[in-house]
């Protein structure tokens, strides 16, 4: 089970102000109502570093007040699936830690960028369209295109700016041990 520290809420509050302001005043449009942002790669960077739970609410907050503020209300099939991607990429990254710089690791990379490939494609590819046609009743072809296009979008901002993010938080990390006394 996580551990809720305070530490971990003030990092809620910040990825989801931080995914809020990208997703909203940063978005490059793409397609009806799709667009380029980097929002995703700072939700898998604060997901990676303080986990599944975390890395869903910071999806969920902050995608709730990107729609909030936008004016065409919730919608709640995106919403979820930016809390399903966030939690994902906390428990993709489990067990690295990159705290103690392991992040720098060519295996951690690789399982990062690979596991983003998975995680967005399956997200926006799939769950998110079969959601946007259950609750929405829109259509398929709408769908599969905004999906696609948020997919290949997302998986390139992540596997781009979000390693990047980790390997340079990682190298600022001092591991265990490596200090000594003289």
């Amino acid at each position: 089970m996580q551990k809720f520290t305070v530490k971990t809420i003030v990092a809620i509050g910040i990825g989801a102000a931080i995914f809020f302001v990208l997703g909203r005043y940063a978005a490059i449009p793409m397609f009806a109502n799709t667009t380029f942002t980097f929002q995703y790669a700072v939700l898998a960077f604060f997901a990676v570093l303080f986990g599944p739970i975390a890395g869903a609410l910071i999806g969920l907050i902050g995608h709730v007040l990107i729609d909030l503020s936008a004016g065409w209300g919730l919608w709640w099939s995106w919403i979820i699936v930016s809390a399903i991607v966030g939690f994902a990429f906390g428990f993709l990254m489990k067990g690295v830690n990159v705290e103690e710089g392991e992040f720098t690791k060519i295996k951690s990379v690789l399982r990062f960028i690979f596991g983003g490939i998975v995680i967005n494609m399956l997200a926006w590819g799939q769950i998110a369209p079969a959601l946007d046609m259950l609750i929405y009743k829109e259509p398929l072809e709408k769908v599969i295109t905004q999906g696609l296009i948020a997919g290949i979008g997302n998986t390139i901002a992540t596997a781009v700016v979000g390693t990047v993010l980790l390997i340079i938080y990682s190298k600022t990390r001092t591991k265990t041990g490596s200090l000594t006394k003289e």
